[in-house]
């Protein structure tokens, strides 16, 4: 029986070629789309759960109270993680890292060999806590030394050639400290947002930074791993308020959360989640399910459609004792078999495109057949085969079989009725697609080129190094007058995103209960001038001032603290008085998503870290050329490892960007497929009414009016499909500019030209499929048998 009723649907499928093929077209296409969004959602969700320990690892995370609102932090201070391991019993293990705030390479080097690297300090329990594979060395002692030093394979090949034999060998980290290799572990996985590589322990760095001492900092992340049976509630009740023991004015509140939860969930509005990256996943599996419901829509119109066509064959079937629950099955039957087929095209798909997908999305996404995702193939492909199969099941079996083989005309009324609201179904998620992407490309396109209020195209950035370290003053000399370098200065850390704050500024009048957070920029002479920041007024520093003791804030910063003539007024900082020389206009230092915050600037040339160089724009690479030989002669054996800083912009909005793009792709697909579905539903309908074509050709009807008679129908379907889908896309991209602090508006022009542009593709489909049968001789239009 089996047997019988697959040779049946084979041969159904050849006799019917051209709804065979836009249904394997239609399909496949949904699927492989769903396939390689589950496949990306799939590495999202297991980001950070490899870990041993994943159940009980966390993050001790910071609420600040600033200025009215509820400011959440993942870093506090530098005494916390050792203090709850000591004080509180829930705590195994517990330990405090500086990656949160050191994100410049640092450099390593072993004789004359030097390589840049990220590396981090982190407390003797690291190891114990986090699941990285420590290949030689002790986990319970390879960061016990403070001039220990733990390092990955590919970092010991860089260095020595090899990865054997590494340990007690010495490195020296920036030319001026040497460590011993303690530890070799295996490099950093992919599924790992926490990236290194090398360690130093903790305790080093405090100790060369007693700022770190202090229960008012908030620099370092803090982790801790709870015994298992630990209340995750109980514990964040017991860790709320345990700073401000520790320092009664202080104004933050603790909370931990999963480690592993970071990733997918770090956006706090006044204290609370409010969503992440989590978003980008429900949006993407939103559009897969969309694409593959779209596909399967277009099986069922079709397989409705052409029930006019097997209504004799089935009533047959029925007479001769085929009971309701067999026509089901064997409709069901037909569906799944072309779902699998669209399986076999969608892998031939998936493998072609996987290339390319991961350069869209960052990923090394692989397609392997473990036990995961065959499960998930099969799943998809019956859910498909299924869905695909109910309707037509269903409206196969309900009609009276006896009648239309005795002659009476089958109705096909309500499948009419069925089939423009599936054909509604479509478009309407077409056009929310549409309308989305439009809107997500015009507000990364915003971003792009919103003025910041400073100019970052064509200024260049890299690392102080070598004799740059030793002679900061005549290297920027030297690099000033290399040809088409305009300007040159440094400063600490990265421009863009830069993550260094403090609590500790005062002025006359404010209230001392009162705990504000300021941003603030270490910075050299001519910063200022070179990022072509515009003051409000006063001065920038100059190397003819002593600027020992001197401050530029924003104009956030003034009104902030009330100043109505800023210039020379007295502000302490870090405990020192400081006196304003300037104010800069307001720049956006940071992402778009937030708003401006108060700023200062400062001038320690000793404590900057990055060199920063303009150059002359239209010579980019020329220019390039000149100060790669600038650098290896004013610094032999060390490479030119520059970026520029808009690279260091674009790259806070990278996922928006690939999720821009992905989106684009499917939503295109997803209205490619629905053409696809419309193009097989209008030539079916044309060849229903051949005859009366026919004859109305012969009375004297133009091709035109033949068109235009028939396209009538189908334009008042996809015109409610749009008329219902522009409020609904309005409210979706409204909800998602709103995350924004500065926005673009909603043009009505995304709106009516989305609806116009599914408009004048509907045309062109009818207009295409309504020609070919225009152009047939009448008579054989009337002599058809319909």
């Amino acid at each position: 029986m089996l047997r019988h009723n697959l040779l049946f649907i084979l041969r159904s499928f050849r006799r019917d070629k051209s709804t065979f093929i836009i249904n394997l077209i239609g399909l496949s296409t949904g699927i492989a789309c769903a396939f390689l969004i589950y496949l990306w959602v799939d590495d999202e969700l297991s980001m950070d759960k490899f870990h041993a320990r994943d159940q009980e690892l966390f993050q001790v995370m910071v609420n600040r109270q600033n200025a009215g609102e509820i400011i959440t932090q993942p870093h506090g201070p530098g005494m916390l993680a050792q203090a709850l391991k000591e004080e509180l019993p829930e705590v195994e293990y517990a330990l405090s890292s500086t990656q949160a705030f050191r994100k410049e390479k640092d450099i390593l080097s072993f004789d004359d060999t030097h390589v840049k690297v990220i590396g981090d300090y982190v407390g003797s329990d690291f190891f114990r806590m986090f699941s990285f594979n420590l290949i030689e060395g002790n986990k319970d002692q390879v960061l016990s030394d403070n001039s220990s030093i733990a390092i990955s394979r590919s970092t010991a090949i860089k260095l020595f050639g090899t990865p054997d034999h590494v340990l007690g060998r010495q490195l020296q980290l920036n030319h001026n400290k040497v460590f011993q290799v303690s530890g070799l572990f295996e490099d950093v996985s992919d599924r790992s947002t926490y990236r290194f590589d090398y360690l130093l322990p903790y305790d080093a760095f405090a100790a060369e930074n007693q700022w770190m001492l202090s229960w008012n900092n908030n620099a370092p992340g803090n982790y801790v791993v709870l015994r298992k049976g630990t209340d995750l509630q109980v514990f964040n009740d017991k860790i709320r308020n345990f700073v401000k023991g520790k320092q009664r004015d202080s104004n933050v509140t603790l909370f931990a959360r999963p480690f592993s939860d970071g990733y997918l969930y770090d956006k706090y509005q006044n204290g609370v989640l409010i969503g992440g990256r989590i978003e980008y996943i429900r949006l993407l599996s939103a559009v897969a399910i969309f694409v593959l419901l779209i596909a399967c829509v277009n099986f069922m119109n079709l397989s409705t459609a052409k029930v006019s066509k097997r209504v004799k064959e089935l009533g047959v079937k029925k007479i001769i004792g085929a009971d309701r629950l067999t026509i089901v099955f064997q409709s069901i039957s037909e569906s799944v078999v072309m779902a699998t087929l669209a399986l076999g095209a969608a892998l031939i798909l998936v493998a072609g495109l996987l290339p390319q997908f991961n350069i869209i999305t960052g990923k090394n996404l692989v397609l392997s057949f473990n036990l995961r995702s065959a499960l998930s193939l099969l799943s998809l492909t019956l859910f498909t085969g299924l869905i695909s199969g109910s309707y037509p099941a269903w409206y196969l079996s309900r009609f009276n079989s006896a009648a239309v083989v005795k002659g009476s005309k089958f109705s096909n009324t309500n499948g009419l009725w069925i089939r423009k609201g599936l054909v509604v179904f479509q478009f309407f998620a077409s056009v929310i697609l549409i309308v989305s992407v439009i809107v997500v490309y015009q507000q990364i396109s915003f971003i792009q080129t919103k003025h910041l209020g400073y100019e970052k195209d064509n200024v260049i950035t890299f690392q102080r190094e070598g004799r740059s370290v030793a002679n900061l003053e005549e290297f920027l000399s030297e690099l000033k007058v290399v040809p088409g370098v305009i300007n040159a200065s440094s400063m600490m850390e990265n421009f863009v995103d830069g993550k260094t704050s403090t609590y500790e500024v005062d002025w006359a009048g404010k209230d001392p209960n009162e705990k504000i957070d300021f941003q603030f920029r270490v910075v050299g002479f001519d910063l200022i001038e070179t990022l072509k920041i515009d003051l409000s007024e006063g001065r920038t520093f100059s190397s003819t001032f002593n600027e020992d003791s001197t401050v530029i804030v924003n104009e956030t910063a003034v009104k902030l603290m009330g100043m109505k003539d800023p210039l020379h007024q007295s502000v302490r900082l870090f405990g020192k008085q400081r006196t304003i020389i300037g104010v800069t206009k307001d720049f956006q230092f940071a992402s778009l998503y937030e708003e401006v915050k108060p700023l200062f600037f400062i001038v320690d040339r000793g404590a900057t870290s990055t060199i920063m160089a303009r150059i002359q724009s239209g010579t980019e690479e020329q220019t390039i050329r000149k100060l790669n030989d600038f650098y290896s002669t004013a610094n032999p054996g060390y490479a030119f490892d520059f970026k520029f800083l808009d690279e260091d912009y674009q790259a806070l909005y990278q996922s928006e960007k690939r999720v821009t793009m992905l989106s684009r792709y499917f939503a295109g697909l997803a209205m490619l497929i629905s053409c696809l579905g419309l193009s097989g539903l209008v030539a079916f309908t044309a060849d229903q009414r051949l005859r009366e074509i026919g004859i109305r050709k012969i009375l004297g009807s133009s091709i035109v009016g033949i068109i235009k008679l028939l396209s009538v129908d189908f334009t008042r379907t996809v015109m409610v499909a749009i008329i219902l889908a522009l409020p609904v896309s309005y409210f979706i991209s409204r909800h998602w500019l709103n995350e924004f602090r500065y926005r673009i508006s909603l043009e009505w022009w995304f709106f009516a030209g989305t609806g116009m542009f599914c408009l004048l593709i509907t045309w062109m489909i009818i207009a295409v499929q309504m020609i070919k049968v225009a152009r047939v001789n009448p008579l054989k239009c009337v002599n058809t048998e319909q």
